[in-house]
Order: C-alpha cells, then sequence, then structure tokens
C-alpha cells in the first residue's frame, strides 16, 4: 500500500511538471483541420490565457479591468436602434445547438445552444443550470437600459464579467445581428413563452 500511495505522488509530481510548451505541442500534434474548424481554435487571445490561469496568478485586478473595458469597446449596438426581432424565430435560435463544429455544414446558421446554460421556457424540461435561469426575463418591461445591458451580454458578457463561461455571440461571429434581435425578443416579447409562466 505505501508503495502505491508512493508512486502515486512520484506521478503526481512529474505531471506538474509539464511545461505549457510541451502541452502546447501536444495538442497541436492531437489534432488536425476538418472542415471548418482549424487549429487557431488552440491560440487563445488575451481574455482567455488570463481566465484560464489559477485565480490566485489571474487576480490582477488592472488587468482585468483592461479586458472588460476592451470588451465592453467590441461591441456593435444594432444599427437601426431596434433590440427586437421576431420570439418565433429567437426560440428556434435558442433551441439550436449546431454550429461551428467539424461535422456541422458551414452553410447552415449557427445556433445559440441557449438551453445548455439556462431554463428559459418554464413548459422545458431539458436545460442546464451554469447561467441563471431566465424564465420571466422580460416580465418587468423593455427599458432602454435593460434592452441595451442583455444586447451587450449577449455580444460579449466579459464586457460585465471578465471570465464569464458564456459564448461572445456577437464578438466571435457565432450568431448573427439578426439573430441576436431574435433571441432578445425571445428574453422580451409579453408573448414569449419566456414570459407566459403558468399561475
Amino acid at each position: 500500500m505505501k508503495i502505491k500511495i508512493t508512486f502515486v505522488l512520484w506521478l503526481a509530481g512529474c505531471i506538474g511538471f509539464v511545461q505549457a510548451e510541451d502541452m502546447s505541442s501536444a495538442l497541436n500534434a492531437g489534432f488536425k483541420s476538418i472542415n471548418q474548424v482549424g487549429l487557431d481554435r488552440l491560440e487563445q487571445d488575451p481574455l482567455q490565457a488570463f481566465c484560464s490561469k489559477p485565480r490566485e496568478e489571474s487576480g490582477d485586478a488592472a488587468v482585468a479591468a483592461e479586458l472588460r473595458e476592451t470588451a465592453m469597446a467590441s461591441v456593435v449596438l444594432p444599427g437601426n436602434g431596434d433590440y427586437l426581432g421576431s420570439w418565433e424565430r429567437g426560440q428556434q435560435v435558442a433551441n439550436n445547438g449546431k454550429g461551428l463544429q467539424y461535422s456541422d455544414n458551414p452553410e447552415e446558421a449557427n445556433g445559440g445552444n441557449c438551453y445548455a446554460c439556462h431554463q428559459l421556457d418554464p413548459a422545458e424540461v431539458a436545460y442546464g443550470n451554469l447561467g441563471p435561469s431566465l424564465t420571466n426575463y422580460g416580465a418587468r418591461g423593455q427599458s432602454d437600459v435593460m434592452l441595451q445591458y442583455t444586447w451587450t451580454k449577449l455580444w460579449n458578457t466579459h464586457a460585465y464579467n471578465v471570465c464569464s463561461h458564456m459564448p461572445r455571440f456577437g464578438a466571435q461571429g457565432i450568431l448573427t445581428e439578426q439573430q441576436l434581435k431574435d433571441v432578445m425578443a425571445f428574453l422580451f416579447d409579453p408573448d414569449s413563452p419566456v414570459n407566459n409562466l403558468a399561475e
């Protein structure tokens, strides 16, 4: 038993000495470009690099503030000032988990896969809980401040929470402006099932 524990501790120590360059080499050697998915996905941008560090190493408040400001500056508000599209189309975007995988057709629109992390329509039985429930999200109305906040959150959530796990739907080109408007309508439209809780 003592030998097994010693071996496990020795192995853990060896793994701890693996350098970042070695890990990068292993990843690059183990992956290949397929269809629309390239090796560029293995390259971290400054925000990803910052948020990948252990908390005690990435706790530089000045760097975090700079990354938040950069994220906020990347937000592009709707050109015509109209934030809302069709909630029916937004429901389809929220339910669609396809897109950006090597096996997906790049000619087809990406989905938002919103239910992977959020509850939206209270009638939906399968949803994740990494993010907060959005049920009844727009029931309190559609103030300009709330519309802009939500759009910014969808466009680049790191403008508010620098190490958020939420995708940068607008900033990374995952969803189009029209798709974002449709998701906004799904969240805010009074007729959307998101805002129609059963009594």
